[in-house]
């Protein structure tokens, strides 16, 4: 079966690929075995120019990768050349950063001398998502191969055109062959590729079905997984936060990529003696998006990604209004260029509760869902009432109350008055349902190496305690059986 590439926002058919045949599977595998002797022996300043080398193609090339990503997947068309501008920015910060994470760290032992290494495990299977489809790929590609290891990438069926440019993107940079491949094969194929030897670690970034049954497979053949999942993040809007700020940042942070994001806000939780005020805020600022052909640079919000999520989302919305959910906004199918498209209303549904569809489940799209509460203490145990626990944003001006608040809150990432958006800087992942593990940082970079222990003899003669000052400090009458030849009790 022929994977497709269609244009959400037309519906037309882009392209047609043939999967990976088992030969041209098993050339990837051999290809990235062999490759990875010899790459992971190059220093880190030869591996630090290639990525210099490829931050340049990318940015060089900006224009017609975000073009790519807006038409294969519908990203909105500033968001897009956003999302190239990151994927720059992430090789240039683990070229310039990655022999500092992965220096040899001393220890005092019993050894002349030892230290900790951080050695290269080899390749590593990346199964990616089409929502962020040149991010979520370079967050971990970039890391993963500064640590020397090489990569085969199984990118989303629903953008093959962009999953084969990133392949050429590192050939054109002048990596070598093997070092990066780029497979398209359907999700069938993965447990072959998992079981097989040449794999040393997978990766994924998915939904928790997915992320289950590949750590399931992984688990069986004892392969290391990093885990990045599902989210239905809360946003905590407390009685002395700046609504105005919460309302217009809350929207954005609900609508970034048409709501298709793990970590966009989903649940409004609110302070019940600002829910008015906020509700009408929110409102006007999701309002005030502005939804349409996503190559216009005006637009805010363009189409999901495929015609069976809408109808999900759409799902979601009529259940939890039939189980009392207040419409405030949206809530509906819209055509779009030549009344065609897969486009959704931005939505926002008041008295939510917990039983609903839009509090229980993952909302992959520009649906909101507002509750009111009264304490804190109820606001913190609502926002962990929940699967997920990947992000989190709390809006207060009392700041040591909200950082208090905050590390309560179950998730990897809260942020304080402002949305929770990744960066090379600072690790990024979940707890709970939403997977294991974290990307970015030093303590991505350190996800796929072998924690190394370097012994060096011969063995240090250990001090021995000074029993004379031992006995001094003991009590008196310890010292006196001592001295009969008593045991001291």
């Amino acid at each position: 079966m022929p994977i497709e590439s269609i244009n959400p926002a037309t519906e037309e058919v882009l392209a047609r690929y043939d999967p990976a045949s088992p030969g041209e599977i098993e050339s990837a595998l051999a290809g990235a075995h062999t490759a990875f002797r010899r790459w992971r022996e190059l220093s880190f300043d030869d591996r630090a120019a290639l990525f210099h080398r490829l931050a340049r193609t990318l940015r060089e090339e900006k224009t017609r990768l975000a073009s790519l990503i807006t038409l294969e997947m519908g990203k909105p068309i500033t968001q897009a050349e956003a999302e190239i501008e990151k994927c720059a920015w992430n090789c240039d910060f683990y070229a310039d950063n990655a022999a500092r994470f992965l220096s040899h760290e001393h220890e005092e032992s019993n050894a002349t001398e030892s230290y900790v290494a951080f050695e290269p495990l080899g390749t590593v299977l990346a199964i990616m998502p089409w929502n962020f489809p040149f991010w979520q790929v370079f967050r971990f590609a970039a890391p993963a191969l500064m640590a020397g290891n090489t990569a085969i990438l199984k990118h989303s069926s629903n953008v093959p055109q962009c999953a084969l440019a990133i392949h050429d993107l590192f050939r054109a940079a002048g990596f070598p062959a093997g070092t990066f491949h780029t497979l398209l094969i359907e999700s069938g194929a993965i447990d072959g590729l998992i079981a097989d030897k040449r794999i040393a670690a997978v990766t994924l970034t998915g939904s928790d079905t997915a992320g289950a049954k590949v750590a399931a497979t992984a688990g069986k053949h004892l392969k290391k997984t990093v885990l990045e999942l599902g989210g239905s993040d809360p946003c905590i809007v407390l009685r002395d936060a700046d609504l105005e700020q919460a309302a217009k940042i809350g929207a954005k942070a609900r609508n970034q990529n048409t709501g298709q994001s793990c970590i966009a806000a989903k649940r409004f939780i609110v302070q019940s003696a600002v829910g008015d005020e906020f509700e009408r805020r929110f409102v006007d600022a999701v309002r005030a998006l502005r939804v349409g052909d996503p190559f216009e640079r005006d637009t805010d919000v363009g189409p999901l990604a495929r015609s069976d999520l809408r109808d999900a989302l759409d799902r979601q919305v009529r259940d939890s209004i039939d189980r009392g959910a207040r419409l405030l906004l949206g809530g509906e199918k819209r055509s779009g260029i030549g009344g065609r498209g897969y486009f959704y209303d931005p939505t926002v549904l008041a008295d939510v509760t917990e039983g609903m569809p839009v509090w229980q489940e993952e909302t992959f799209g520009p649906v909101a869902a507002l509750v009111r509460l009264k304490e804190p203490s109820e606001i913190v145990a609502a926002a962990n009432d929940c699967a997920y626990g990947l992000g989190a944003n709390l809006w207060t001006s009392d700041l040591e109350h909200g950082q208090r608040l905050a590390r309560r809150i179950e998730a990897g990432f809260v942020a304080i008055n402002g949305m929770v958006a990744s960066d090379p800087r600072l690790p990024f992942g979940g707890v709970k349902r939403s997977g294991y593990g974290r990307e970015l940082s030093a303590f991505g970079i350190r996800e796929f190496v072998n924690v190394q222990t370097i012994w060096i003899g011969p063995e240090k003669k250990q001090p021995q305690p000074d029993q004379s000052r031992d006995e001094a400090a003991a009590p008196a009458e310890t010292q006196e059986h001592a001295l009969a030849g008593a045991p001291a009790e």
